[in-house]
């Protein structure tokens, strides 16, 4: 609702005006204000436990709003340049879920990139529509996969006009951006949806000189995890819609997974961030970007790193760049992103965001500090002297195209069976693997298992990746559709 202040609040102050009326609980939760569990009151504190409340008439109820919760999604709709925000506490899993099973169902086509986080190939799963992966180009130095291009969806349009919605990173974990504005033009022309995986993208909102956020582009809906650069709680996002969206369907939908005991926490520190970045937003991600260009220049200047940033850009697949991003490629100093993932946290007590093959990703944002960032360019400074090695015989591709037999949904539910890594190539996936952080998957299911996958998992095992999905937790062996 327009015109709203975005001072206000609602959910945090209903929670205060609660915590005033001093009511006596015969509700859930269990642990009554905290008193039920006194380790666990002294652990998070008696202020957090008193407003781990349940749904009620002062409260609002998640699933049906009416009153401060309404009030709260019509003032991050504003925020965000929304048509509608809807509060999500399932995390930006369930946001990228519910934009899917949105728009839609079993046997609809959808034109994605193949290198999406796992929540999307787990809504292809649930709804049964049919991916047509678009196999994004890498960047051969750095090992990494780019954004969409343009003309590649073009392409992929006309190949399948009968495809429901598009979906875009925006941006990739690494901060690459595709043409957005104009993937989204050219696909509404077609009639299809859009869909934007802003996972990593909260700051576009509320930031000078950073890349148009997807709301800004004209897409349909985009999955927003505030609890990343927002500063919310984990596990807390919003789900934006733009006005072509049938709001009441999309509700239903995210009801259908969504937990009905939504946690007032998580709310609450949405409510709180949005105004935050509404009221201070712009000031503190240009601190951001500072800070970020800062660091880029001194661990240039340490040598064999590259933190790479604009200079990628080419108006095509790596369309536009997040300068807030500090990912930096680790090759030249002969170690696996994820060897300095660990060092870093093992001999210098500091915890970056992740480490893959070739790169790190060290997450600023507006918590951050200059003399944190000093520290972090002092360790990779140490590491580069005490444990750099040749780089030869190092695997740097991030990125393995897929060849892709079955839908996701019809693999996943088809008899298995398990087979030793090695005995699985030539035989078609049933399950996910996947190094997490990012949470990209080298294998999904309804995949053919080749030789260089292999490869690619045992090298990153090696490495020290940590990998999911499998049934086997060891990685040991695949599930493969049997024969």
């Amino acid at each position: 609702m327009p015109g709203q202040s975005q001072a206000r609040a609602p959910i945090y102050e209903a929670l205060r005006g609660f915590e005033r009326m001093r009511v006596v609980p015969f509700d859930v939760p269990g642990h009554k204000r905290g008193r039920g569990n006194r380790e666990l009151t002294d652990f998070l504190g008696e202020n957090c436990l008193r407003h781990d409340v349940n749904s009620m008439r002062p409260l609002d109820n998640l699933c049906h709003p009416v009153s401060v919760i309404k009030e709260a999604e019509e003032l991050a709709a504003e925020a965000f340049g929304a048509a509608h925000a809807f509060f999500i506490v399932n995390g930006t899993t369930s946001a990228v879920q519910a934009m899917i099973l949105s728009v839609c169902k079993k046997g609809d086509k959808i034109i994605l990139p193949r290198n999406v986080h796992r929540s999307v190939m787990g809504a292809l799963i649930l709804c049964g529509a049919v991916p047509v992966y678009l196999n994004p180009q890498v960047n051969a130095e750095l090992g990494i996969p780019l954004g969409m291009r343009l003309d590649d969806v073009k392409e992929a349009i006309a190949a399948f006009p009968d495809a429901k919605a598009v979906l875009v990173n925006n941006p990739t974990y690494y901060g690459v951006c595709s043409a957005l504005a104009d993937i989204t033009a050219f696909a509404h022309e077609h009639g299809m949806a859009v869909l934007a995986d802003e996972a990593h993208g909260t700051h576009f909102y509320f930031g000078d000189g950073l890349p148009v956020s997807a709301m800004a582009a004209g897409a349909d809906m985009a999955a927003v995890s505030m609890h990343k650069s927002g500063g919310s709680l984990t596990q807390s996002s919003f789900l934006l819609c733009g006005p072509s969206v049938n709001v009441g369907y999309a509700r239903q939908v995210i009801n259908l997974t969504q937990t009905t005991s939504a946690s007032y926490l998580l709310l609450s520190s949405l409510d709180l961030s949005r105004r935050q970045l509404s009221l201070r937003g712009r000031a503190l991600f240009a601190y951001v970007r500072d800070m970020a260009q800062y660091a880029r220049g001194e661990i240039n200047q340490i040598g064999d790193y590259y933190a790479f940033a604009s200079e990628l850009k080419n108006g095509n697949d790596v369309f536009d760049f997040d300068e807030t991003k500090l990912s930096v490629n680790t090759i030249g100093v002969g170690l696996a992103g994820i060897e300095v993932y660990d060092l870093l946290r093992d001999e210098y007590d500091i915890q970056i965001e992740f480490g893959d093959l070739g790169n790190i990703l060290a997450y600023l944002s507006v918590g951050d500090t200059h003399k944190n960032i000093e520290r972090l360019i002092g360790a990779l400074s140490e590491i580069r002297r005490r444990y750099r090695k040749d780089r030869g015989g190092m695997m740097r591709s991030e990125y393995i195209s897929p060849a892709v037999e079955l839908s996701p949904q019809t693999a996943f539910y088809a008899d298995k069976e398990s087979l030793p890594l090695l005995q699985s190539v030539g035989r078609v996936c049933a399950e996910f693997v996947m190094c997490y952080p990012p949470g990209i998957p080298i294998l999904a299911p309804g995949e053919r298992v080749t030789r260089d996958i292999i490869d690619y998992i045992r090298y990153a095992k090696e490495k020290g990746c940590s990998m999911t999905g499998p049934e086997d937790m060891d990685i040991e062996r695949l599930n493969v559709i049997a024969e």
